[in-house]
């Protein structure tokens, strides 16, 4: 694949309307759409996109489907694809050529795709992610100063977490991963939720994420 300039900036585009999703794909014949859902899922999934946007170069508009959804429905009937959130999608001259959705996005998944219709960067690029961390902190900052037991602190993170669908880089995903693994492993309340301390000691462990988040 032919390579481009170092540090060229990454295209992310919010594609808010069909007349948006258009102009995209016209403006750029080669490109993805990822469509953002309203769960972790759709921070995880573009965490691993975003892994490979640092190392190629496909312009990504993304549609926030709660917000946008004349756009996700646009992009639903001219592709003929069912929707899912989330959801990638590459386009070649207008024209859907690969696509997956959930779970599925995975680099196992991304990385043959890539490679066989991606250009190549000549450097690593940059990826305009969402910088949104703060609620984090603000409850990280209250239980290290006593303001939450482990009990109700662990309920509010995961309960915070899994409802984020920040476009969010893969290190800040593992990073605020880190804490109590996969939300989707609690079904319920707190009875279906591991002790605190299971994972290590609590409070240490939440001032090194909180130092590494920076």
């Amino acid at each position: 694949m032919t390579q481009t300039a170092q540090n060229e900036p990454q295209v992310l585009v919010p594609l808010t309307t069909p007349e948006e999703v258009d102009q995209f794909l016209t403006e750029y014949p080669l490109a993805a759409v990822f469509k953002a859902g309203t769960c972790h899922k759709t921070m995880q999934g573009f965490g691993v996109l975003e892994t490979f946007l640092q190392r190629h170069e496909l312009p990504v508009g993304f549609i926030r489907v709660v917000d946008w959804r004349p756009a996700s429905n646009h992009v639903a009937q001219r592709t003929g694809l069912v929707h899912h959130s989330p959801q990638l999608i590459l386009f070649q001259d207008g024209q859907a050529r690969f696509e997956v959705n959930n779970w599925d996005i995975t680099p196992e998944t991304l990385a043959p795709v890539f490679a066989q219709h991606v250009p190549v960067r000549a450097g690593e690029g940059s990826v305009a992610t969402d910088d949104n961390a703060e609620p984090y902190r603000r409850l990280m900052r209250a239980f290290l100063d006593g303001q939450l037991s482990e009990w109700a602190f662990q309920d509010q993170y995961v309960n915070m977490f899994r409802d984020d669908a920040s476009l969010r880089s893969q290190r800040e995903f593992e990073l605020l991963s880190r804490l109590f693994g996969d939300p989707d492993a609690y079904h319920g309340g707190l009875h279906q939720l591991g002790a605190p301390q299971d994972r290590g000691d609590l409070r240490a462990r939440v001032q090194a994420l909180l130092t590494e988040l920076g």
